[in-house]
C-alpha cells in the first residue's frame, strides 16, 4: 500500500476502522471465566482485551510481531541542537545491521522480528526554520515506506526511530499539534546542556513562526516540521490501523510522529498502546494530550524502539495469561458466590 497523493492520506485518516466490538465483548466474557478474581491481573487484563478488540478475535495471539525502526537525517542540525553529529545516524544503522545495538538485544528477548529502514541518510531534510522539511512528494514517499512495514499477518507492530536531532523535530510537531510553550516540549535529547536546550527552543520558535500561516492539517504539519523517519512512523501506524494490527509506540519521538494525526482525528491512536514514558520531559505531557497511559516508566531515553521492545514482553504476558489460563469450568474450580 502506498500514499500516492495527499488525498490518499486524507481519505485513510478520515476512514479509520473501529475496534471489533464483538471480539472485545467475547474477550471480556472470557476474562470473567478465567480461574482468578475478576480484575486480579490488573492492566494485563486490559491489554489482553485491547489486543483482542483490534485483532478481531476473542483470544488474541502474538505469533508474529515486528519492530520497525526508521532512520532519517535533519537539516536543522546545523543550528547545534544535538550533542552528536548527523553522521551518527548512519553509523547507528550499521550497528543495527551488525546486531550490536540495544534494540537488537531487546527485540530478540521480546520475540520481535527487526526491520530497519534508512531513508535517504545522505540527503537530510531541509532546514525547517527557512523551508518545509520535506516536499509533498518526499513526505508521501516516507509515509509509503512506513506503510509497507505494516503487514496484514502481523499480530503487533512496534515502531521506533533513529535520527540525530529528531527530538527537536518531535518537540516542534508536538507544539504545533497541541500548543503550549515550546520550553514545555523540549528536553536534553541525546544529552545537550542548558545552552543546547536554549538553541533547541530558539530553533523551534523560528520554525513555528516561519510556518505559522501554513494550513493546519496533519499532512502539512508532518511535512513541514517532521522528518522522513517521523513520516514513516506515521505511515506505518496509519496502515496498521487500516489492517487491524495493534501498535506499540516507543518514546517521545515515536509518539510525536503521530501527534499531528491525533490532533486532526482524536481517535487515531485508539489502536495504540504506549510502551513506556521516557525521561524526555515532553513525553509525559504528550501522552496526556493523546490519552495514552504508558505500560512502563523506566526513565529510558534511548529511542530505537527500545522502550516499546521492553514493553512487548508485558503484552506477551497479557496474551499468554488470557489464552493459556483455564476457565473455572475447565479446572473444576468453584466460582465466587
Amino acid at each position: 500500500m502506498s500514499f500516492a497523493s495527499i488525498t490518499d492520506f486524507e481519505n485513510a485518516l478520515a476512514n479509520l476502522p473501529p475496534a471489533e466490538e464483538l471480539a472485545s465483548a467475547a474477550a471480556r466474557a472470557r476474562q470473567a471465566e478465567l480461574t482468578k478474581p475478576l480484575g486480579a491481573l490488573g492492566r494485563l487484563e486490559d491489554v489482553a482485551i485491547f489486543m483482542a478488540s483490534w485483532q478481531g478475535r476473542a483470544v488474541p495471539r502474538l505469533k508474529r510481531a515486528r519492530a520497525a525502526i526508521f532512520a532519517g537525517n535533519h537539516g536543522f542540525t546545523v543550528h547545534g541542537v544535538s550533542a552528536y553529529p548527523a553522521a551518527v545516524t548512519a553509523q547507528m544503522v550499521a550497528n543495527f545491521a551488525a546486531g550490536g545495538a540495544a534494540i537488537n538485544a531487546l527485540a530478540g528477548v521480546a520475540g520481535l522480528e527487526l526491520a530497519v529502514r534508512s531513508i535517504d541518510l545522505d540527503r537530510p531534510t531541509a532546514d525547517f526554520t527557512i523551508a518545509p522539511a520535506m516536499t509533498e512528494e518526499e513526505c508521501l514517499t516516507a509515509l509509503s515506506i512506513g506503510a509497507a512495514a505494516a503487514e496484514e499477518d502481523l499480530d503487533l507492530l512496534v515502531v521506533g526511530e533513529m535520527g540525530i536531532g529528531n527530538s527537536t523535530a518531535a518537540a516542534a510537531l508536538s507544539a504545533r499539534s497541541f500548543g503550549g510553550a515550546v520550553r514545555d516540549w523540549v528536553g536534553p535529547g541525546t544529552g545537550v546542556d542548558g545552552e543546547g536546550i536554549a538553541r533547541k527552543i530558539a530553533t523551534i520558535d523560528r520554525a513555528l513562526a516561519f510556518h505559522a500561516a501554513a494550513p493546519d492539517s496533519a499532512f502539512e504539519t508532518l511535512r513541514r516540521l517532521g522528518g522522513r523517519e517521523l513520516a514513516a512512523i506515521a505511515g506505518a501506524v496509519l496502515r496498521a490501523r487500516q489492517l487491524g494490527v495493534p501498535v506499540l509506540l516507543d518514546g517521545f519521538i515515536s509518539c510525536a510522529a503521530i501527534a499531528p494525526l491525533v490532533a486532526q482525528v482524536p481517535a487515531f491512536a485508539d489502536h495504540c498502546l504506549a510502551g513506556h514514558c521516557s525521561a524526555e520531559p515532553g513525553h509525559g505531557l504528550l501522552l496526556e494530550r493523546m490519552g495514552l497511559e504508558p505500560l512502563l516508566r523506566l526513565d529510558m531515553r534511548l529511542g530505537e524502539g527500545s522502550g516499546a521492545a521492553v514493553a512487548a514482553n508485558i503484552v506477551r504476558a497479557a496474551v499468554a495469561a488470557h489464552s493459556g489460563m483455564a476457565t473455572f469450568a475447565e479446572a473444576a474450580v468453584s466460582t465466587a458466590t
